[in-house]
């Protein structure tokens, strides 16, 4: 049975942390349109070209010509039993592409999975955050601590990336509400939105929660 996913969800919501599990329960391959864009860009195909074109000058790459990259690569072999979009559609105009699209290839989404979490908990996990700059180790003071609080388990130093500080979390969190939130009633509507509780509870909790809408 084939399942085509979209995972939403605010920034620390844990939606790559979900959606890797989903790949593992359900044997789909979890798409990136940052992953898809670069490849159809190294593969040279022509919407590659295309987006390469506004990629190099520092633009967005338009809706309907990532939706086309998107299309391209739901269409290989390994999604022959499904997918899972994780971080696209952003917008309703990238939702409203994304329709068009499935709809003339004869497919569509089974479940949009939405983790709702509260902003502030949010500001709490993101701000949290600490990583090392020597061999890349990644921790979160509260649910997974370094040895020490400024010391990485290889020795060196830890640093707050300057996209974690709280200023820059709550902008991030404000353009989620007001550019991908919205998507929630597109969704909503068209009665594929699972709302799931992602807020104080761990990731097994949270996947129990996805495992049982998926079946």
């Amino acid at each position: 049975m084939s399942m085509n996913l979209i995972f939403l969800g605010p920034p620390g919501a844990g939606k790559g942390t979900q959606a890797k599990k989903t790949v593992e329960q359900c044997s789909v391959p979890q798409l990136s349109t940052g992953d898809m864009l670069r490849a159809a860009r190294k593969d040279g195909t022509a919407l590659g070209k295309k987006a390469a074109g506004y990629m190099d000058s520092g633009k967005l790459v338009p809706d309907d010509l990532v939706v086309g990259i998107v299309k391209e690569r739901i269409v290989r072999d390994d999604c022959s039993n499904g997918f899972i979009l994780d971080g696209f559609p952003r917008t309703l105009g990238q939702a409203a592409s994304l329709d068009r699209m499935l709809a003339e290839i004869d497919q569509k989404i089974d479940h949009v999975v939405d983790l709702v979490v509260d902003d502030e908990e949010l500001v709490g996990r993101l701000t949290a955050r600490r990583s090392c700059s020597a061999c890349g180790n990644i921790y979160h003071l509260q649910f997974n601590p370094p040895p020490s609080p400024d010391t990485c388990e290889c020795g060196k130093g830890l640093v707050q990336r300057e996209d974690d500080n709280e200023t820059t979390v709550r902008s991030r969190l404000e353009v989620y509400h007001s550019q991908t939130a919205p998507l929630q009633d597109h969704y909503e509507k068209q009665g594929l939105r699972r709302k799931i509780d992602g807020g104080g509870r761990g990731p097994d909790e949270v996947f129990s929660s996805i495992k049982e809408i998926l079946g």
